[in-house]
Formats: structure tokens, C-alpha cells, sequence
């Protein structure tokens, strides 16, 4: 070890060489010192929890609800920070704030109550060192017993039985194209490009089945809403099944490159309203077929079991789920998850309605409320016969918990009800985990 002493004895240029050393070594003794004193905290300096007076946030109508906020900063309770909120029905909050204040940690808003089944909601907000922390929590109104506005048709079955042979008159034409560099070495992932439609409609998705030369059941996954580029999983054929994952726009090939495919989804833009004012010209429809026609073109793979069919999805994929299912009767069992397009006059009759929350802003076009019946999934959920595993969240404010639960009150099928109320527009993994156990249930019998 150079002394300081020695160090004053070495020529010119080996005492720069050692200054050098010397402030290479306090500099990385700083960077430890610096790296220890601001090192990543591992918890949340503000941190809260917000739970309500029944602990499963459901309460029977005339009962009323609250919620209790617990906060700590640093690990020390709250106090005086003042927490502004609204409460009302579910999409229908008001404009103004009202306002409580924390004390010794806590915090207690007074939500209310109705006397109709259904939702309500709470907006709140506070502040802390200037951080904003914000939360929308919902509780529900004797939730087993709300009843969608949805009116059935009297020709309901007849158009969707008109609509699908005229969709099954067009040979599906498969064009499966094989993937290697997207395979593993227990998956085959595949582009497959379907004809759904007489007029040239197809539907482009990923295959991906298990290399093992063995049968299986075949999983169809309609997807979310808009009109983004699909990806492949290998996730579902590592679990057994045969697996279609789809776009449902037409043209829209999500192998396309980035600029191609911006262009090609141009067929998607506004589609949610695209010829809402007609039910036979309404964009839903050859999407509803088309899906059906997914199912039709799955069963026709040699690996199949021969038996077992499912479907799952979620938001509008969770709509098309309980559709595919409806229309198709090779479907066995159906997952869906906070479904779309669910009790969609809902809003007509001041309570909040599905995606895409039609009549939300007032009125739609001219018809749109006599097509919606056509294609509302609450007379899908009438019509199905299979088991169904259905799940959301009370905080969902796409998929509002009010259209979704009066959906799952219609179905006479044998069905599994997956609640987690703290959960919004997704879903935890734990959740994901008990729907895919369900399903293999299902499958084996």
C-alpha cells in the first residue's frame, strides 16, 4: 500500500498514475455510499387501502354503504390531509365535490344507497407532498337481482339462423402458413388466413398447437376491442389445447409491416357504429358470424378430440365469447370475462350500459336502438346451453359491473360466477388460474 509519504517520493508521472488510482477508488467509495444512501425504497411512501362497511362491498337495496380509507405515509398514519370525493350511480357521478378529512390514519365516506338493484360509485382523490392518489371504488345494490332493459326479438333466432347460411355458403378456404420462428420446440404456431364471409370477408389469426401428435381440445380467443396487431401465445397449447387467436377486421394480417397494417386497418376505424342505423347492415354482424365460423373451422383440424370445443375472451372478446358459444352449438364451454356490449340501452333508461356505451351522450343514430337488440349480448346469454365460467370486476368502468352482472343473471346454463371487486377492466392472474383449472375440468369430462 502506498503511504503519503512515498507517495511525494515517486517521480512526476507515477504519482499522476497513482492521484489517478486514488481518485478512481474514493470515487467508487462515493457511488457505494451515494448508491446505499438513495437506493430504490421498497415500499410505497404513501400507501392506503380503501375497504368497504360489508366487507364484500355487496349491500341489499335500502341499505347504506360507506367506505373507510386508511392511509400512512413513511409508515405513519395520516393526519388532516383532506380527501375530496363523488358519489352516485355508476356513470352517473355528479359534477361536485364533497370532502372528508383524515384522522389518525382514516378517512369515511358516506356513499349512500338505492332502492333499485345496481352499482354505485365513489371517485376519490388527495394529496399528499404534491402526488395526487386516485381511486374509483363500487359497490353493489342486491346485484343478484338486476334485470337488463334488453328486449329479445321475436325473430331474433330466424335472422341469426338466415345470417349464419349465408356466412356458411362461402368455403372457409384456410390458408395456414407456418411460423418456425415463432415455434418452440414443444408448440407449432401457424398464420391462418379464413374466408367467413360470401362477399370475400376473412379473419387472419395465430394457430398454435402442441407437438406431440396426440388429440385435443380446440380454445378459440375472439379478441378486445379496436383493431391493434394480434401476437401469438404459445400459453394455451402449452396447457393442451389447440389454439386460434383472430383480428375480426377484414384484410387485416398481423404479419403485415407496421405501415401496411396501418393502412389496412383503416376498415376498422369507427366499426363499433358502422351501419348501427340497419340490423342487416350493421358491422357486428359478420363479425358474429365469422366467429361462429372459427369454431366450424377448428373442429375440422385432424388433431382435434372430436368433443371438446371452448371459447374465451375478454372485454369485447368476453362479448364475442358468450356470442361464439350462443351460435355455434359445437361450443362445450364458454370463459368470459367483463363482457362488452352488454344491456346496451342501459343508458336510455338512466343507468349505465356496456361498451360502447351507446346513448351515453344521447342519441345514436336513427334505428340504432332496434338493431342493438339484435346484437346485445344479454339475448346471447339467454341462448346458451353450455357451461360458462364468468368473471369481472366491480371497479370496471368500460364494462360497467351493472350490464354485466343483469347478463349473467340471464343465463340458465349451468354457470360459475368470479367476482373480485377491487379488480377493474382486467383481471389477476389468480383469476386467469381458476378460469383455466375450470376449463380443463371441462375438457376432461
Amino acid at each position: 500500500m502506498t503511504t503519503i509519504n512515498n507517495y511525494r517520493k515517486q517521480p512526476t508521472h507515477h504519482r499522476r498514475r497513482l492521484g489517478m488510482g486514488l481518485m478512481l477508488v474514493f470515487f467508487f467509495i462515493f457511488s457505494l455510499a451515494a448508491s446505499a444512501q438513495f437506493s430504490k425504497p421498497r415500499r410505497q411512501y404513501v400507501e392506503y387501502l380503501v375497504t368497504a362497511s360489508h366487507p364484500d362491498r355487496n349491500y341489499k337495496t335500502g341499505e347504506h354503504a360507506s367506505l373507510t380509507i386508511e392511509a400512512y405515509k413513511g409508515g405513519n398514519a395520516l393526519e388532516g390531509v383532506t380527501v375530496y370525493y363523488r358519489c352516485g350511480d355508476e356513470m352517473f357521478l355528479p359534477s361536485a365535490e364533497d370532502s372528508v378529512t383524515f384522522s389518525k390514519g382514516k378517512a369515511v365516506i358516506p356513499v349512500g344507497t338505492r332502492r333499485q338493484p345496481g352499482f354505485m360509485a365513489c371517485s376519490l382523490r388527495f394529496s399528499v407532498y404534491g402526488s395526487e392518489y386516485k381511486d374509483l371504488v363500487k359497490v353493489a345494490f342486491s346485484p343478484e337481482s338486476i334485470e337488463p332493459f334488453t328486449v329479445m326479438p321475436k325473430d331474433f333466432d330466424t335472422f341469426w339462423q338466415k345470417t349464419l347460411e349465408n356466412a356458411k355458403s362461402a368455403d372457409l378456404q384456410p390458408v395456414i402458413t407456418p411460423l418456425p420462428g415463432r415455434s418452440t420446440d414443444r408448440v407449432e404456431v401457424a398464420l391462418v388466413k379464413l374466408t367467413v364471409g360470401p362477399d370475400g370477408r376473412n379473419m387472419y389469426g395465430y394457430l398454435t398447437k402442441p407437438k406431440d401428435g396426440k388429440k385435443h381440445p380446440v380454445l378459440f380467443c375472439p379478441p378486445g376491442a379496436g383493431a391493434k396487431k394480434i401476437e401469438p401465445t404459445t400459453y394455451y397449447s402449452e396447457q393442451g389445447y389447440i389454439y386460434l387467436n383472430i383480428c375480426i377486421h377484414s384484410g387485416c394480417n398481423p404479419e403485415l409491416s407496421d405501415d401496411l397494417y396501418a393502412t389496412a386497418r383503416k376498415v376498422a376505424d369507427k366499426y363499433e357504429r358502422n351501419g348501427i342505423a340497419d340490423k342487416e347492415s350493421f358491422y357486428y354482424r359478420s363479425v358474429y358470424a365469422g366467429c361462429s365460423r372459427c369454431i366450424d373451422f377448428l373442429c375440422s383440424l385432424p388433431e382435434w378430440d372430436g368433443k371438446n370445443v371452448g371459447v374465451t375472451g375478454g372485454s369485447q372478446g368476453g362479448a364475442l365469447t358468450i356470442v361464439t358459444a350462443a351460435l355455434n352449438p359445437k361450443v362445450t364451454f364458454c370463459a368470459p370475462f367483463y363482457p362488452a356490449l352488454c344491456d346496451l340501452t342501459g343508458f336510455c333508461h338512466g343507468r349505465a350500459g356496456g361498451w360502447p356505451k351507446y346513448f351515453q351522450k344521447g342519441k345514436e343514430t336513427e334505428g340504432a336502438e332496434k338493431t342493438l337488440q339484435y346484437y346485445d349480448v344479454v339475448n346471447f346469454a339467454r341462448k346458451l346451453k353450455c357451461p360458462v365460467f364468468f368473471s369481472f370486476g366491480y371497479n370496471d368502468d368500460t364494462c360497467s359491473p351493472t350490464s354485466t352482472y343483469g347478463t349473467f343473471n340471464e343465463i340458465k346454463a349451468p354457470k360459475k360466477l368470479a367476482v373480485t371487486p377491487t379488480s377493474g377492466h382486467w383481471r389477476f392472474p389468480e383469476t386467469n388460474d381458476e378460469a383455466m383449472e375450470w376449463m380443463g375440468q371441462q375438457a376432461k369430462q
